[in-house]
């Protein structure tokens, strides 16, 4: 039984694999946008009435224009590189949440959320639109589709590798993927190889949409400052250290111009 389930695994791998767009890496995906996306609208919806979404207009609007002009790059790229479908899946919305949390996520589909308390870490909208860009590479990427193929693929022997909205197992693996709790409302982090990957999408469309990608790095640095030091080792977490950050997001900002110059290119209509 166990050979045939690992020969069933390798099946589904080489059969799945596809390509992330600018970056190349192979990735594991059998979670398709149809099925993940309606979940995904439904639980930011609750998720927006479960939390005090803040009613200060000005950093709204400001998180709103960043998040238009980072989606736009993304939806340019995707246009004019035969991704037409994919980009009309998207269903854009940027909220900012009152919370002393500091974080930011993006559900697939395009659904943004910002805590107040990352805000002093951005510091400027530079710093926002760095941290718009990762969160929304991680929905380019596909990375939550990846990781819940992989939830999928590591319960092949019980459960069902459908997703179906009304199934426990599904459910279960939905919140395993995504953390997506009513008292806090947090993401649980991503992989390390997503967090860089999301890095380096990042950089390429904040700099595409028209910002400075030095910033990106800033971010990192002030980030290192606040926790004092006390964030925990590298190979004891699921993110990259800050100083691994800094140092990847300053080496990659040569190729992420070079990149942004040659995908920022019009769409024509």
């Amino acid at each position: 039984m166990k050979k045939i389930i690992a020969l069933a695994c390798v099946a589904v791998f080489l059969v799945q694999c596809s390509t992330v767009p600018i970056t190349g890496r192979k990735r594991l995906n059998f979670v398709s946008d149809a099925e993940i996306l309606p979940a995904s609208f439904a639980q930011y919806q609750g998720f927006l009435k479960e939390n005090k979404v803040s009613t200060d207009v000005a950093k709204t609007n400001q998180i709103r224009r960043v998040g238009k002009n980072i989606s736009s790059a993304v939806d340019r790229f995707m246009r004019a590189n035969g991704m037409k479908a994919e980009a009309d899946s998207y269903r854009w919305e940027f909220n900012l949440i009152e919370d002393k949390t500091v974080n930011a996520w993006c559900l697939p589909g395009g659904k943004v959320v910002f805590y107040t308390g990352i805000l002093p870490i951005c510091a400027n909208e530079d710093g926002i639109a760095a941290v718009m860009g990762h969160e929304v590479a991680h929905a380019f990427a596909k990375h939550g589709q990846e990781r819940m193929s992989t939830g999928q693929l590591q319960q092949l022997g019980g459960v069902a590798l459908a997703l179906g909205t009304q199934n426990s197992e599904n459910a279960k693996i939905w919140n395993m993927a995504y953390g997506l709790g009513t008292q806090v409302g947090v993401m649980l982090p991503f992989s390390r190889q997503h967090e860089t990957e999301a890095d380096k999408l990042g950089l390429v469309f904040m700099i595409m949409a028209g910002y400075r990608g030095e910033e990106a790095a800033e971010v990192w640095v002030r980030m290192s400052q606040r926790s004092g030091g006390g964030a925990p080792p590298e190979f004891m977490s699921t993110h990259p250290s800050n100083e691994t950050r800094i140092q990847t997001l300053k080496a990659y900002l040569p190729e992420a111009k070079r990149l942004a110059a040659k995908y920022n290119v019009p769409v024509s209509k």
